[in-house]
């Protein structure tokens, strides 16, 4: 008697866990923006969430926890349950926040594991109308004989804007003296007004001005020419530069340790999301590549951002702050 006892105490211990995966969600789910309510990664995040909770039946709250360019809501979501009910919803930031700041306690690799891949937006790089270059080719020039040097700016250190100017002047042997700013509206701002010549901006947010006469686009800073600007050619091509690539990226991951099971059952309904015709127009306009990922892919994906990024910020000589 004692050891069938003991037999159906293990069994049950061993059926637990599955029994949980086959019940999840039985309470709300929360996805961590570690970023301002409004932004893109927080506009992917609510689309998300409200058609999963749509299929749950349970609600899916996106929480926005901001501060140290992303790394304060990342953190919170290492140290959160390993149980699926708290993921995180990340952007390049996540691979180079513990590279640029010396108190980041959480790796991307390490802590964290990917549940889907979701896609990217290209930047564009624009200029100010009063800077005397129409082509990519004409910028480069143009950088190579500035005294002092051209300026750009981005929406802080670490961001896409910054690693895509960071990137251009280290392939095309220019200097750029970057400007950060506390976000990319500021940074625009500023860049309408000609108090900064350039800018790598998201292509939704460039789009409008450039058609309003406003900036000038030069290229677009992914491998592939933008759906939305089929015209414009890449930095790649224009400029000659073909080891030039950036883009803004997005995924949700989870904390390391979450059980490979439910990361696919929410990565097989992400990715069916992701499928959805309105879900495809809506990102359209935010000037979205859709590029699903499985979890091992963005996994490895995520890595390869790490390390590439890393050689990168060390040959800029920029010190953790």
């Amino acid at each position: 008697m004692k050891l069938a006892a003991l037999l159906f105490a293990a069994g049950l211990a061993a059926a637990t866990p599955a029994l949980a995966q086959t019940d999840f969600p039985s309470r709300p789910v929360k996805i961590v923006v570690p970023f301002s309510a409004g932004g893109i990664v927080d506009s992917i995040a609510r689309l998300i969430g409200d058609k999963l909770s749509a299929k749950y039946g349970q609600p899916v709250l996106v929480e926005n926890r901001v501060g140290a360019g992303g790394a304060i809501g990342t953190d919170y979501v290492a140290k959160a349950p390993a149980d699926g009910y708290t993921l995180l919803m990340v952007s390049p930031s996540h691979a180079v926040n513990p590279i640029l700041q010396k108190n980041v306690s959480w790796d991307p690799v390490r802590d964290f594991k990917g549940i889907v891949g979701v896609g990217f937006v290209p930047n564009v790089i624009v200029v100010h109308p009063s800077v005397p270059a129409k082509t990519m080719a004409e910028f480069v020039a143009l950088a190579k004989k500035s005294n002092p040097p051209m300026t750009y700016a981005s929406a802080g250190v670490g961001t896409s804007n910054h690693l895509s100017g960071e990137l251009l002047a280290q392939e095309a042997g220019i200097k750029l003296t970057h400007v950060p700013y506390k976000g990319q509206t500021d940074a625009i701002n500023d860049l309408l007004s000609g108090r900064v010549a350039m800018m790598p901006m998201t292509a939704a947010l460039a789009i409008p001005y450039v058609k309003a006469g406003k900036l000038r686009a030069l290229g677009v800073t992914t491998i592939k020419r933008a759906s939305a600007l089929p015209e414009l050619p890449t930095v790649a091509e224009a400029a000659n530069l073909p080891n030039y690539q950036v883009a803004t990226w997005f995924g949700l991951v989870a904390p390391a340790g979450t059980p490979d099971a439910l990361r696919r059952k929410v990565a097989a309904d992400v990715t069916a999301i992701l499928a959805m015709t309105d879900v495809r127009a809506r990102f359209a306009t935010l000037g979205m590549e859709l590029a699903p990922q499985s979890s091992t892919e963005f996994d490895t994906f995520v890595a390869r951002e790490a390390a590439r990024w890393g050689k990168v910020i060390k040959q800029a000589g920029f010190e953790p702050n």
